[in-house]
C-alpha cells in the first residue's frame, strides 16, 4: 500500500503490491481515497496523471454540498447508503452493523462498483472520508481475486492514521457535546479497527462462500470477475 500525498484531497493510497498468491496487485490499478472537494488546481492535475475513472460512493446531499474539483476524469455516482448517514448516529449504530447493513442492503450498488474497476482503466475510489463505505468496496474488489486477507484487513485498518488530526479532535469534541450518551458515534466517525473488517470478511465467507460468490450474487458474471482479476492483478 502507498500513501500519496496530493495537495487538498486526505487519505490517498494506491492499494498496488498487496500479494495476491504468488502474484500481487498491480501499482496504479486501484487507488482509494475521501473528497475531492478540496482539490486544488495543482492536485487535479496531479491525480489526472494517475486515473481515468472515479467511483464516487457518496449521497446525492453529500455531492451537492461538496462537488467534485477533479476535471476531465469519467465518475460514476454509486451512492451507497440507503437512506441518510446520519441515521447510523442517530440509531448508534457501531461498525460492525453499520457494515453488515451496507452488504445486506446495497448489494447491487456495491457489485456496480466492483464492476466499474472491472473494466480494467486505473480507478479510484472515493466516499466523504475514504473509510467505511469505500473500505468495504475495495476490502470486497480485493479480496474477490484472493488477495491476502491480513494485507486487505490492514489497508482497511490504515485510513485512521491518515486522517487529519484537526478533523478527528474536532469530532470527537463534537461528539461529547452533543451526543454523550452515544455509545458509537465516535468509532463510526473516526475509526478503522482491523478486528471489525476481518470479521465482515469472515462473516462473508460463511454467509456466501467467498467474496466472489457474494459479488456473483449481487449480479456481477464470472466473466466479469475475470476481467477484475485481469485489471487488478499482475
Amino acid at each position: 500500500m502507498n500513501v500519496i500525498r496530493i495537495p487538498g484531497v486526505t487519505n490517498l493510497r494506491d492499494v498496488g503490491g498487496i500479494p495476491v498468491g504468488a502474484s500481487r496487485v498491480r501499482t496504479g490499478s486501484l487507488l482509494r481515497s475521501g473528497k475531492l472537494a478540496r482539490l486544488t488546481p495543482e492536485g487535479d492535475r496531479m491525480l489526472r496523471e494517475r486515473v481515468r475513472r472515479v467511483v464516487d460512493l457518496r449521497d446525492d446531499a453529500e455531492v451537492r454540498a461538496e462537488p467534485s474539483a477533479l476535471t476531465d476524469v469519467p465518475t460514476a455516482r454509486v451512492p451507497l447508503f440507503l437512506g441518510s448517514t446520519a441515521s447510523f448516529f442517530a440509531d448508534d449504530i457501531d461498525l460492525a452493523g453499520m457494515y453488515r447493513q451496507l452488504i445486506d442492503d446495497s448489494a447491487d450498488r456495491l457489485a456496480e462498483a466492483v464492476r466499474i474497476i472491472a473494466a480494467g482503466e486505473p480507478t479510484l475510489v472515493h466516499c466523504t472520508v475514504g473509510k467505511d463505505r469505500t473500505g468495504v468496496t475495495v476490502a470486497l474488489a480485493l479480496s474477490a481475486v484472493g488477495a491476502d486477507r491480513d494485507a486487505v484487513v490492514a489497508d482497511y485498518a490504515l485510513t485512521a492514521s491518515q486522517l487529519p488530526e484537526e478533523r478527528t479532535r474536532a469530532v470527537v469534541d463534537y461528539f461529547r457535546a452533543n451526543m454523550p450518551d452515544s455509545r458509537h458515534a465516535i468509532q463510526l466517525a473516526t475509526e478503522s479497527p482491523a478486528p471489525v473488517m476481518a470479521a465482515l470478511l469472515a462473516e462473508i465467507d460463511d454467509r456466501f462462500g467467498s467474496a466472489a460468490e457474494y459479488l456473483r450474487s449481487a449480479g456481477m458474471t464470472g466473466v466479469e470477475l475475470d476481467a477484475l482479476r485481469r485489471g487488478l492483478v499482475e
